[in-house]
């Protein structure tokens, strides 16, 4: 290269674009200049000649020239030349002598980027033309903090390249990166275990942030080297002496527990394990309520933990093999380390305690696997379900009512603890019930003067044995009688106290939780189900101070009577008075803030429904009650839909809207009581229903928030079809026709499943009214689908595709439901326009879940009039379009037969062939072989090949041979 300055050659303009705060011109220019010296053969050598002579001293320049010949070495390094590779390793040494020679260190930012780009150097030429990198770099370096920094960096970016096992890798990349690490292993390690060892016992003091750099390195190296070469005394012993220092404690601890969780033979590894444990208990790291370094003791607790999963590991390898004595030595090492796990468990820091949750866990996995325990073991269970129980319990400064991030994480460390619980009542269910049961009934008796964490977590624990000791369908009051007195104990006990009262929201969830996770309790004894109906409806359930509790109670209130509706009947009444107010419908100019949300209510509408439909009063009593349910939200809905128009500001409309919608949510939510038309009529109920669609029906063509009302109304007739069944008939083609009215693709694309449900249900009973709507509905929907829409708008495109597809089930579901009359009284015109939407959507749209569809319709089609006594110029239409689209579509570059819905729609076609077959027989075959196949250039022998197939009877055959035929025709 020309030795000429570089502040002529570079383009100063454009450098002054990196600077962040450069403006556009300046970094649109720097953009491009980039660019160019990316992609230029030599121009980037100006970037390498900066760097070795260090001629710039903007932070910003130096970062780009590393860019730049990043670039070369990672995409462009097999076209260099030997002169440009020798350029490239030169400018980084000449980079690297500057840094030991600076008094100041370059920005972090600028030592990562160099140090990535001497990894990128090392992966391309460490194995040909430059074996010496290791040799090369230590000898430069000696032990120069700023070089011994640049070093480590270097490490752990070749430990992201080259062994890194989050970061994806090609085949090829990880057959280069194993050559790499076994040559490393031959000819390098030792002599880096030595200089880390150097840097370490050099740096330890003066220099704490370099030496916690190296010890990140050995922790990262130490997975895939000898690990003899680290586990040893003399680097053992360093490290432990490190263990002590404040500034190196943490980092240590990281190391230690990346050897002690290296893979390797496990009578090896107790014995690493119990050496590193006997240093560390008489340096005193076990002592841990004397240590107030909480981020030092988390880290410990994890370096425990992998201690103590080791073991574990090589315990069962052992156990596996046979190795009985060396089994048993292990176990004995797992043992030995039980007071301390449960030490670390029971601390207050939560972090510390979750760090050793997978020892404890894995431990108790042990016992679970023992043919019988020990007194000693037991005591180590006992142990360990009191520091669960403990850790179990909220602390003083939890807020319940502005749950934040620490609140967030107590609850997923509690969902560890509750793993902990479940392992334990599979290793000992006896111990676990007992434990509670005393816990609980202690609290209990006191739980007036208790704080509330305490009297929460009793609960806790009563409510958690519910999953801990499973039962059949929640059945845990029969069958184990130890078990079942206990549980039925304790519930007496937690219904019969008084703890209802306690005056904190935590009490308050978990005891309503409890009652209804063992509502079958109350079939056993259902003396209590007043007490405790009182306490879901006054203030401390439905009525409790705060809107958490409230929202929860109602959702639980609604399961309680679901369970014990049978056994509700004598307060039926009584229950409907006192919740009468709840099932106001809250208009939105009202002011006053409701008791429960519009979500909320809805538990209450259904659990409504469920009383008075359950209930043994009599059909006009029942009649009655649900009328006076529904009535106000009929009388409110009429007055609010006279309202909605009149009004102009839209977010009044909105609040009305939503308002109306929520009245017809509520109706349709009493009516989960009822399964079918039988159970609506035996109450009476039948004209109350119809009433409302009476009600509910003008909505449909209100002028304004039509979205909202069509779907909620929507809703309200799919669940009639289910509970009035052809009552509801007489009331669907007015509602059909407003619904098409003005409609957008969502619109559709909701009201389709509507008389998709209808056409399944009632099939000929309906068919009238299919002719009358069809052509109607099919307009609408070619109507929608030719609306233009912006060429990048997602989500117009996404909801006409999800119109088409639903378009499509429509067809699917009438020529299903054996109705061919529907589509063929629509006149021929119509028809043809129809079934070449259909052929349009198998072989045009790249959608396989609508082209899937499409060819099922055509199969069924094929059926009803392709054959001798079928629709007239029907298989004109089969030669001509269906045929042709069979082949069609699976030829289509779109076409993706490595993809599984694909390969289904290829099936369909393979059946659609099939039915042509068995509708028109030999003529068929002699379309396909004299002129069909031939107009594709299909060889005759092919040709031949693919009619014998077609004529098997067995279709599985048919279908391997079309995608082996397809994925011939696509090469």
């Amino acid at each position: 290269m020309a030795c000429q300055s570089v502040a002529v050659v570079m383009d100063e303009q454009a450098l002054l674009g990196l600077n962040p705060n450069a403006d556009a011109r300046y970094r649109q220019r720097a953009i491009a200049y980039f660019e160019q010296l990316k992609e230029s053969q030599d121009a980037w050598e100006v970037c390498a000649e900066a760097l070795a002579k260090g001629i710039y001293s903007d932070d910003h320049v130096k970062f780009f020239c590393f860019q730049v010949l990043e670039h070369q070495i990672k995409f462009r390094h097999c076209s260099l030349s030997a002169v440009q590779q020798q350029l490239i390793r030169e400018t980084l040494m000449k980079w690297l002598q500057f840094q030991l020679m600076n008094t100041q260190p370059e920005k972090a930012f600028i030592r990562n980027k160099a140090a990535q780009v001497f990894a990128l150097t090392f992966v391309m030429e460490y194995m040909t033309l430059w074996p010496k990198f290791f040799f090369d770099i230590l000898s430069l370096v000696g032990l120069n903090p700023h070089g011994v920094d640049i070093y480590l960096r270097t490490l752990m970016a070749i430990d992201a390249e080259v062994v890194d096992r989050d970061i994806l890798h090609t085949p090829e990349e990880t057959r280069r990166n194993t050559l790499i690490k076994d040559s490393m292993r031959e000819q390098s390690i030792p002599s880096l275990v030595e200089s880390w060892f150097q840097i370490l016992q050099t740096y330890q003091q003066s220099h704490p942030e370099l030496t916690c750099q190296c010890l990140e390195v050995v922790g990262a190296y130490v997975s895939w080297i000898d690990l003899n070469l680290i586990a040893n005394d003399r680097f053992v012993n360093l490290l432990l002496s490190q263990m002590s220092m404040e500034e190196l404690r943490e980092e240590a601890c990281d190391c230690l527990f990346e050897i002690v969780n290296k893979g390797m033979d496990p009578v090896d590894k107790t014995k690493l394990v119990e050496s590193l444990c006997q240093v560390l208990q008489s340096a005193g790291f076990f002592n841990v309520e004397q240590e107030e370094d909480v981020d030092f003791l988390a880290k410990f607790s994890r370096l425990v933990n992998g201690m103590g999963q080791s073991l574990v590991l090589s315990w069962t390898k052992l156990a596996k093999t046979g190795n009985v004595k060396d089994a048993a030595e292990t176990l004995q090492a797992v043992e030995a380390k039980v007071p301390l796990l449960v030490q670390l468990l029971v601390h207050e820091d939560d972090d510390i305690s979750a760090n050793i949750v997978g020892f404890c866990y894995e431990y108790l996995h042990v016992l679970k696997q023992l043919p019988q325990l020990t007194d000693q073991q037991k005591a180590n269970i006992e142990a360990i379900m009191l520091a669960v129980m403990k850790k179990l319990t909220y602390d003083d400064e939890y807020n319940f009512e502005n749950e934040g991030e620490d609140e967030a994480m107590f609850v997923e460390y509690r969902k560890q603890l509750k793993m902990l619980l479940d392992r334990l009542a599979q290793v000992s269910p006896e111990l676990l019930l007992e434990a509670v049961r005393r816990v609980f009934t202690n609290t209990m008796q006191n739980w007036q003067t208790a704080p509330f964490m305490e009297v929460e977590v009793a609960i806790r624990l009563l409510y958690m044995l519910g999953e801990a000791l499973p039962a059949a369908h929640g059945a845990h009051f029969s069958g184990d009688t130890a078990k079942t007195s206990a549980l039925q104990d304790m519930m007496r006990t937690l219904v019969s106290c008084g703890v209802s009262s306690y005056q904190h929201t935590s009490v308050a969830l978990e005891f309503f939780e409890t009652v209804v996770r063992y509502d079958k309790f109350f079939i056993v004894e259902p003396q209590h189900i007043p007490g405790v109906l009182m306490a879901f409806l006054d203030q401390r359930g439905l009525r409790h101070n705060s809107p958490k509790v409230r929202s929860r109670v109602a959702y639980l209130f609604s399961r309680f009577i679901k369970t014990l509706h049978k056994h509700m009947n004598a307060f039926v009444e009584d229950i409907l008075t006192r919740i009468q107010d709840l099932l106001e419908l809250t208009p939105p100019e009202n002011g006053f803030p409701a008791l429960l949300t519009s979500d909320d209510q809805l538990f209450m509408f259904e659990a409504a429904g469920i009383l008075i439909v359950n209930s043994e009063s009599p059909v006009e009593r029942k009649q009655a009650l649900m009328r006076s349910l529904l009535t106000p939200l009929m009388d409110a809905f009429r007055l609010l839909l006279t309202k909605l128009p009149q009004e102009t500001e839209e977010e009044r409309q909105t609040a009305l809207a939503d308002c109306l919608s929520h009245a017809v949510g509520f109706a349709s939510r009493t009516s989960k009581a009822f399964s079918n038309k039988q159970t609506v009529k035996q109450c009476g109920c039948t004209e109350v229903y119809r009433d409302c669609l009476q009600a509910f029906l003008p909505a449909l063509s209100c002028p304004v928030q039509r979205s909202v009302l069509r779907s909620s109304v929507r809703s309200f007739l799919h669940r009639m079809i289910i509970c009035m069944e052809e009552e509801v008939l007489p009331f669907v083609p007015a509602a059909s026709e407003h619904m098409l009215k003005d409609c957008e693709a969502k619109d559709l694309q909701e009201f389709i499943p509507l008389i998709s449900q209808i056409t399944a249900k009632f099939k000929r009973q309906v068919s009238p009214f299919l002719q009358q709507i069809f052509m109607p509905l099919v307009l609408a929907i070619f109507e929608v689908l030719a609306r233009p829409a912006e060429e990048n708008d997602q989500t117009a495109a996404l909801e006409k595709q999800m119109l088409r597809r639903s378009y499509f089930s429509f067809i699917q579901t009438i020529a299903g439901s054996g109705m061919n009359e529907v589509m063929a009284n629509q006149g021929a015109e119509n028809m043809e326009r129809i079934v070449f939407t259909i052929i349009q959507g198998a072989v045009d749209f790249p959608d396989p879940i609508a082209q899937k569809t499409c060819f099922i319709i055509l199969t069924k089609l094929v059926e009803l009039w392709g054959g001798k006594d079928g629709m007239v110029g029907f298989p004109d239409f089969i030669y001509k379009h269906i045929v042709p689209a069979c082949f069609l579509a699976p030829l289509k570059p779109t076409f993706d037969l490595s993809d599984a819905q694909t390969v289904l729609v290829l099936s369909e076609c393979a059946l659609t062939l099939k039915m042509i077959h068995l509708k028109r027989g030999l003529e068929f075959i002699q379309f396909l072989q004299q002129e069909y196949l031939p107009s594709l250039q299909v060889a005759p022998e092919i040709s031949q090949e693919l009619c014998q197939v077609l004529q098997q009877p067995d279709v599985k055959v048919l279908k391997n041979y079309i995608k082996a035929f397809f994925q011939r025709g696509k090469l």
